[in-house]
C-alpha cells in the first residue's frame, strides 16, 4: 500500500500512474489537510482513484469509499485548553513581522489545529516566498519550540509540514494514527513515501513505524519511479 500526498494539483500523469498501481496494489493517500484540500490536490474523485483516503492524518478516515471514522479534537480536549491554545497562538502571531500577511492563520479542523504565521489565504507565490524565508530564519520551528514550552503536559504535539503552516493535535494523532485502520486489514506489509521525515516533520511518525516499509522522496516524480521499480515488474506482489 502507498501513502502519499502532493503540495500541488495532481498532474494527468499521476492520475495514470494511480490508476495503473491501483491494479497491482492497495492505494491510500495520508495527509494533514482536510478531505476538501486533499479533493483540490488528487481531484473530486479521488475516492475512486485510491482505496483509503485519510484526512487530517487519518482521523478523518475513508475505506473502500466509505466514511469508517471520525475523531473530534473539541471532545477529547476540552474547550479550556484549546482557547488558552488559540489565544497564545493569536498573541504570538500579531508579534511575528512578514514581509506578507493574510488570512486565516488558524485553521480549526476536526483533529487537529493548523496554525499558518503568513496565512493561508496567501497566494502560491506568497507561499513559496514564504517558505524560503522559513528555511532561512526557521519561523514556524521556532514557534512550535515555543508552544512545547507553554503547553508542556498538556497532551498536544506538533508537526511541521508543506510550506506555510504546522499541526497542533493531541499527542499520538499524528500521522501514524492511520495505521491502526489499516493493519485490521491484514496486510502483509505497507510502503509509506513522504518527504518530511525528519523528527519533527509531519511524516516522521509514520515513517519510522515498526509497521510500515519508509521511503523518503524529494517529489511525485520519485515516488513514481520507486513504485515501478518495486511493484510494475514483480510477477506476484506480497503487498496486496
Amino acid at each position: 500500500m502507498k501513502q502519499h500526498i502532493l503540495e500541488k494539483k495532481a498532474t494527468p500523469d499521476m492520475h495514470q500512474f494511480l490508476t495503473e498501481l491501483r491494479r497491482r496494489v492497495r492505494v491510500g493517500v495520508v495527509g494533514g489537510s482536510d478531505l476538501d484540500k486533499i479533493k483540490e490536490q488528487l481531484g473530486d474523485d479521488v475516492m475512486d482513484r485510491v482505496d483509503y483516503v485519510f484526512a487530517e492524518n487519518g482521523l478523518v478516515a475513508y475505506r473502500f469509499g466509505q466514511l469508517h471514522s471520525v475523531q473530534n479534537i473539541q471532545a477529547y480536549m476540552g474547550e479550556e485548553v484549546l482557547q488558552d491554545f488559540i489565544n497564545f497562538c493569536l498573541n504570538y502571531l500579531s508579534k511575528i513581522k512578514l514581509p506578507k500577511k493574510r488570512g486565516t492563520f488558524i485553521e480549526f479542523r476536526n483533529g487537529m489545529l493548523n496554525v499558518s504565521p503568513i496565512g493561508r489565504s496567501c497566494s502560491q507565490e506568497e507561499r513559496i516566498k514564504f517558505f524560503e524565508l522559513d528555511k532561512k530564519e526557521k519561523i514556524r520551528e521556532k514557534f512550535v519550540s515555543v508552544l512545547k514550552d507553554e503547553f508542556a503536559g498538556k497532551g498536544l504535539a506538533f508537526s511541521i509540514g508543506g510550506q506555510i503552516s504546522f499541526d497542533a493535535f493531541p499527542e499520538g494523532w499524528d500521522k501514524h494514527y492511520c495505521l491502526g485502520i489499516v493493519e485490521k486489514d491484514s496486510y502483509q506489509c505497507i510502503h509509506f513515501f513522504g518527504d518530511k521525515t525528519m523528527p519533527g516533520g509531519n511524516d516522521y511518525e509514520i515513517f519510522v513505524d515498526p509497521r510500515t516499509i519508509g521511503h523518503q522522496v524529494k517529489s511525485p516524480e520519485e515516488t513514481q519511479r520507486i513504485c515501478k521499480e518495486l511493484f510494475f515488474n514483480a510477477v506476484q506482489n506480497k503487498a496486496q
